[in-house]
């Protein structure tokens, strides 16, 4: 797994990151898109110098507005007065109330008026205090990217042998997103010692971004209310922290991998990664990298399969991607003897 920054470095991000937000209500007919001199779309909105917009910010209006990601994204390379122009169009014609959250006066959200908003720093106070209880914890891997915040723990205490000499520990992976791309989870892991691996099994708590409609700014910035209805998400979830490394649930996915160790490839390996590949959802190139993978590892298992898949953590193109292809490795734990067949008999 790609090893991010450290602990300390995390907690700086996190609150450089909490002094450059700010986020705000607006009708939609108040907005618009606008090409700037250099060629660039900014946001135009009131009280507001013209705003960047990122990547996430962009696929969100393209989706709000029912336009096509891949026209869009054209439009957006080839032609930006043309989709200024539509964007604007679709914001007057069918005006709403949208959030919008910034980072550093760049869009970084484009959401709904229900977004909850559970903030990094909230996770990171919740979960780091629980962590430093657990006897010889390890953090492992942490991170913030535009898109997820990540910490990923691990304890040594809690440890058995998938095989002889091949160790796996209990470990924890929480995320939270900021910016609507999926839910504040904590879920459990099992962490390979020799090679640095690391796989996301089951979530043991997933809360998606959905509250009440907000209605005005000022209850949007009002803290009293805010801290009551994140209240019993962050207990819930430091609650949810604690369970991923149960000892009972972690001998429970030991037996489930010692199964997978003792399932070998009948058929042809390159066939049998090919259609891996199509269940984790890899690329062709990441496809190759599986394969390579499997055959260094010298392990043509399926658990030697399920760890040719979590490799790809290490030289992913994104920390973001690395993270994916530790819960697709955890995903092959669930999948039933049949549809293991279909892998490891391919011929």
């Amino acid at each position: 797994m790609m090893k991010g920054i450290s602990l300390q470095e995390l907690a700086a991000k996190i609150e450089a990151n909490r002094d450059l937000k700010h986020d705000y209500l607006a009708q939609t007919a108040t907005l618009n898109l606008d090409v700037q001199e250099d060629g660039m779309v900014r946001l135009n909105a009131p009280d507001h110098v013209p705003m960047p917009i990122l990547g996430t910010a962009h696929n969100q209006i393209g989706a709000r507005l029912e336009i096509p990601p891949k026209y869009y994204n054209r439009m957006l390379k080839e032609q930006p007065k043309l989709l200024a122009d539509n964007v604007n169009t679709w914001f007057k014609s069918e005006s709403e109330k949208r959030m919008v959250r910034t980072l550093g006066g760049d869009v970084r959200a484009f959401l709904s008026d229900r977004y909850q908003r559970v903030e990094n720093e909230e996770i990171a106070e919740v979960v780091l205090p629980i962590l430093a209880d657990i006897p010889d914890v390890r953090i492992v891997s942490c991170e913030v990217t535009e898109r997820r915040l990540y910490i990923q723990a691990v304890s040594p205490r809690l440890q058995r042998e998938v095989k002889k000499g091949d160790v796996v520990q209990a470990g924890v992976a929480i995320s939270n997103s900021e910016i609507g791309l999926g839910s504040s989870s904590a879920a459990a892991m099992f962490w390979r010692c020799w090679c640095d691996n690391g796989a996301i099994t089951e979530d043991v708590f997933r809360k998606y971004h959905v509250g009440k409609r907000i209605e005005d700014n000022a209850e949007l910035w009002a803290d009293d209310t805010k801290k009551a209805d994140d209240k019993a998400i962050l207990l819930k979830f430091r609650d949810m922290v604690k369970a991923a490394v149960n000892e009972e649930r972690f001998l429970a996915r030991i037996e489930k991998l010692q199964v997978l160790a003792g399932l070998m490839v009948k058929g042809d390996p390159a066939l049998a990664v090919e259609i891996l590949a199509k269940k984790v959802g890899a690329s062709e190139a990441e496809q190759g990298g599986i394969l390579r993978s499997l055959i260094s590892g010298g392990d043509l298992s399926a658990w030697g399969l399920l760890n040719a898949v979590t490799h790809q953590a290490h030289t992913a193109r994104s920390y973001d991607r690395a993270v994916e292809f530790e819960a697709a490795g955890g995903s092959l734990v669930e999948l039933t003897r049949k549809e293991w067949a279909e892998v490891l008999e391919a011929a």
